[in-house]
């Protein structure tokens, strides 16, 4: 007993402890000294103890226990011998237990140490997942009108009447005028149409999908009918040839007279077919304000001059980028001795005329005509602010451009400049079902619409038709055009020497075009 309490000393206070190794050497001094069940002494009493021994007839022995108090245990003196019994798990060291609750603790350490490099990387991945996260809702944003504005939604019947009286005001008129197979035919489904109608109304049961689709098709019709002119002579006879079959690599390559840092802009050979003013002329139109915005640009009298940058004159059609006349977006073209383009912050087309340093507007026809960047060109990379194209080809001028009424498909309008009254006009509109932000950029040829598509940094695709004239499209194409890199601000065709010019991140380019 004197050797275990010496192993096992009482405890000096309530915040006792020994260390985990003294424990377990002190633990097997016990398990060696004591039975787990019961503890037996068994001193001698015989002669060589001393007389004071013999005759105790009790052996008292303190043990130290848990509480640090000691326990009081009653010995026998039997046969000559000592006799008591203990009961050791009263002190016990629960070793077992003291293991398992450090196993467990080395397992937790463990885990928690898994959790915290887990949760470490889980904060250095988060702002990536929330850089995504922005993205992918800036570039949803655009496309959340489609929502609100009732893509899918039931139209009302009675707009859908007053549009489709409205045609058959302009139908009535046109085979008035014409009386042929075509307007005859026309009549016929516009009939059926309003009998369509009826039908919904009576029995409500409405397909506004397909409906709207037959009454952009019939529209599309009629504005065909209004370019057949009354006594058809082919006075353009090169457009009977058909569509673009082929172009060529760039057979002219310069860099921007004002650059390469001047990334966006439009540039070209004048494009009026009938003119004598600036007729071979060539001009650079460049956006210098965050590549959105300008008011100037440049024109060449030759060739020559262009090529050399020399013998230019610059003309200024706006006081400052921010004037209601300034040029936004990758917009202009040159057309006899007029620039037409794109007016700042608006709907409206600008037409600045050269002799009289005069501008005219128009406002663009349509429900939510797309500018300031809503329905820009875009495919792989947006282009800023290019909502409004103005082109030209052999039947005179264009604006292609993309309206909320249309979802966001490309809307193709006609301009004409009345000379006498000095009025910029919109004479017919066709709708298309191609999503302008779908495609890279788009020009006209012969009354056709032709749209392209990014295909890798160096080349471009022309993949898609519309033709005005009979509302047709056409998805098939396949016309490569080379660039020398990545970013098109603008294309536009010249019906003059029948090429188009590229605006390529500062590069200008021309291709020639094969019917």
């Amino acid at each position: 007993l004197s050797a275990d309490r010496a192993i096992f000393p009482p405890s000096s206070g309530e915040g006792a402890s020994f260390p985990a190794h003294r424990v377990k050497e002190r633990l097997r001094w016990r398990v060696w000294r004591l039975n787990l069940d019961a503890l037996r002494l068994w001193p001698t009493c015989g002669s060589a103890l001393s007389p004071a021994v013999k005759m105790l007839p009790f052996l008292l022995l303190l043990i130290s226990t848990k509480d640090g108090h000691t326990q009081r245990v009653l010995g026998q003196n039997k046969d000559g011998s000592c006799h008591c019994e203990v009961n050791s798990t009263m002190w016990s060291f629960p070793a077992m237990k003291y293991e398992a609750v450090l196993l467990q603790v080395q397992t937790c350490k463990g885990s928690l140490n898994s959790l915290q490099e887990q949760m470490l990387l889980s904060s250095n991945y988060l702002p990536q997942i929330q850089a995504q996260l922005v993205n992918v809702t800036a570039r949803l944003q655009p496309f959340q009108y489609l929502h609100h504005q009732g893509l899918y939604t039931a139209l009302s019947l009675r707009l859908l009447g007053q549009e489709l009286s409205k045609l058959e005001i302009d139908l009535s008129s046109i085979h008035t005028q014409l009386n042929n197979t075509q307007t005859q035919k026309l009549s016929k489904e516009v009939g059926k149409l309003r009998k369509d109608v009826e039908r919904i109304q009576n029995s409500d049961i409405i397909n506004i999908k397909s409906v709207k689709e037959t009454l952009r098709y019939l529209k599309n019709s009629v504005e065909s009918c209004k370019t057949i002119p009354k006594d058809f002579r082919g006075q353009q006879r090169y457009c009977l040839k058909g569509l673009i079959t082929n172009i060529s690599e760039p057979i002219t390559t310069k860099i921007s007279p004002y650059g390469k840092s001047y990334i966006s802009g439009s540039w070209g050979r004048q494009a009026q077919m009938d003119t004598e003013g600036e007729k071979d002329s060539y001009w650079v139109q460049p956006l210098v304000s965050s590549h959105i915005w300008g008011n100037t640009f440049r024109v060449y009298q030759t060739y020559e001059d262009f090529m050399a940058s020399v013998k230019h004159r610059d003309y200024t059609f706006a006081p400052a980028y921010t004037h209601a006349n300034a040029i936004e977006g990758p917009s202009g073209v040159l057309y006899g001795e007029a620039l037409y383009y794109n007016c700042y912050r608006s709907a409206d087309v600008c037409r600045y005329d050269l002799k009289t340093n005069t501008v005219k507007r128009v406002t663009l026809p349509g429900t939510g005509v797309g500018f300031n960047n809503k329905f820009p060109y875009c495919y792989y990379d947006c282009r800023l602010n290019s909502d409004v194209d103005v082109e030209a080809d052999e039947t005179g001028l264009w604006v292609l451009y993309a309206t909320v009424g249309n979802h966001g498909n490309l809307v193709v309008s006609r301009l004409a400049w009345d000379g006498e009254a000095q009025t910029l006009n919109v004479t017919q509109t066709w709708e298309t079902r191609l999503f302008k932000k779908a495609v890279s950029n788009a020009f006209m040829v012969c009354g056709v619409m032709y749209a392209t598509r990014y295909l890798d940094e160096y080349r471009e695709e022309v993949f898609y038709a519309f033709d005005t004239a009979t509302g047709k499209e056409d998805n098939s194409l396949a016309l490569p055009l080379e660039k020398v890199v990545k970013g098109v601000a603008s294309l536009s065709y010249n019906p003059v020497n029948k090429k188009i010019y590229m605006y390529n991140d500062g590069y200008l380019l021309a291709y020639q075009t094969y019917f």
